[in-house]
C-alpha cells in the first residue's frame, strides 16, 4: 500500500497507545555513564514521508544520543567518496556475536564481519577519515543537511565517558591495526570514533536524515549520494545486521531496514515509501530498545509496509 494513504497521526497514536505498557521496560546502557541515567520511561516515535513531512508522537523531539545509529551514515558517506573498495576491508555477514566482540577478528585475520559492530565501524570510520581528513565533522555536516537541523552537535559528556571506558573498542582497533587493516593512527581514530557515537538527534532529525535510503540514494536536496544499488546494498546489511546479534529477531518482528544504538534510538526503511525513527532509552540483552522494536513491529503489523 502507498504511505501516502496512511493517517500518520492518527496511526502514531495509536502505536503509542499499544506499546505504553512496555515504556520503561529494559536497561539503559549502563557501560556508559553518561546514558545510564537517562529516564527509561520516555517514549518517541517518527514518520518522515519522501518529501520531508515528519509526524511524531510522544518525546520525537527530544534530542538524545544516537550511539551506532551513525554507523549508517558514515558507511553512506564511505562508500559515496571511497566506493567499493571498502568492501574489500570489511565484511557483509551478521556476525552472531555480541556488537564489541574481539573473537572473530583473530579467527578472520582482523577483517570484520560486517560495518555496523564495532570493529566494522572503526574500519569505515578509519576510511572516511582517509577520504576526508576530519571523519566526525563530515557527519555531523552530513547531518545538519539531510536533518534540516543546524544546531545538531555532540555531546561531549557523552564523547568523554566513552573515551574513559573505552578499552575494548582500542583493544579491537590496536588488533585490527597490527593485520594491516586500519591506516591512521588508533588514538586520532578513536577520538573521531567516540566523537560519531555521541552526536545527538531527536527522532524527527534522524526520520529525515534517513530518508536518502527510502529514495534510493537521493538527498534532501535532489543531488545523488548513492547510486541506487549502493541504497539497496546499505539497506540489505541494515537488515542482516542492523540490530547486533538479534537482526533475524528483528527481520522476523519488523521486517524493514532497521539500524539501532545503544543510546535506545532505532532507524528504519522502508524503500520508496518513508523512514522511521523510534526512541525509548530501556533497553534489552541485546542491546536494541525494548519499547522501539514493538512500535516498529506495530507499525508494520497495522500498515503492512514491509520489505517482505
Amino acid at each position: 500500500m502507498d504511505a501516502a494513504a496512511f493517517d500518520y497521526p492518527a496511526l502514531l497514536e495509536r502505536v503509542a497507545r499499544d506499546v505504553a505498557p512496555l515504556t520503561g521496560s529494559g536497561t539503559p546502557a549502563e557501560y556508559i555513564p553518561a546514558l545510564a541515567s537517562v529516564d527509561p520511561r520516555q517514549f518517541g516515535m517518527a514518520v518522515a514521508d519522501l518529501d520531508g513531512n515528519v509526524f511524531g508522537v510522544g518525546d520525537w523531539q527530544v534530542p538524545f544520543s544516537t550511539q551506532s545509529i551513525t554507523k549508517v551514515f558514515t558507511l553512506a558517506l564511505a562508500l559515496a567518496q571511497g566506493g567499493d573498495s571498502l568492501w574489500e576491508r570489511v565484511g557483509r555477514e551478521p556476525s552472531g556475536n555480541p556488537f564489541n566482540s574481539l573473537v572473530q577478528l583473530e579467527y578472520e585475520n582482523g577483517v570484520p564481519r560486517n560495518p555496523f559492530i564495532n570493529a566494522g565501524a572503526l574500519v569505515v570510520t578509519d576510511r572516511l577519515q582517509t577520504l576526508t581528513g576530519d571523519a566526525s565533522s563530515e557527519l555531523l555536516d552530513f547531518l545538519r543537511q539531510e536533518s534540516g537541523n543546524p544546531d545538531l552537535g555532540f555531546d561531549a559528556e557523552v564523547a568523554a565517558s566513552e573515551q574513559e571506558n573505552g578499552h575494548r573498542n582500542a583493544a579491537v582497533a590496536h588488533f585490527m591495526a597490527s593485520y594491516g587493516n586500519i591506516d591512521n593512527p588508533v588514538p586520532a581514530l578513536l577520538e573521531h570514533y567516540f566523537w560519531q557515537c555521541s552526536i545527538e538527534m531527536s527522532c524527527a532529525d534522524l526520520a529525515r536524515a534517513g530518508r536518502f535510503l527510502a529514495r534510493h540514494g537521493l538527498r534532501a536536496d535532489g543531488s545523488r549520494l548513492l547510486t541506487r544499488s549502493e541504497a539497496k546494498q546499505i539497506n540489505a546489511v541494515m537488515l542482516t545486521c542492523g540490530t547486533y546479534d538479534a537482526a533475524g529477531e528483528f527481520a522476523y518482528r519488523v521486517g524493514l531496514p532497521g539500524k539501532s544504538g545503544v543510546g535506545g534510538g532505532i532507524v528504519a526503511v522502508v524503500p520508496g515509501q518513508c523512514t522511521l525513527a523510534v526512541w525509548s532509552p530501556g533497553l534489552d540483552a541485546q542491546g536494541n530498545s525494548v519499547a522501539g522494536v514493538a512500535a516498529l513491529d506495530r507499525f508494520t503489523t497495522l500498515t503492512g509496509l514491509s520489505v517482505f
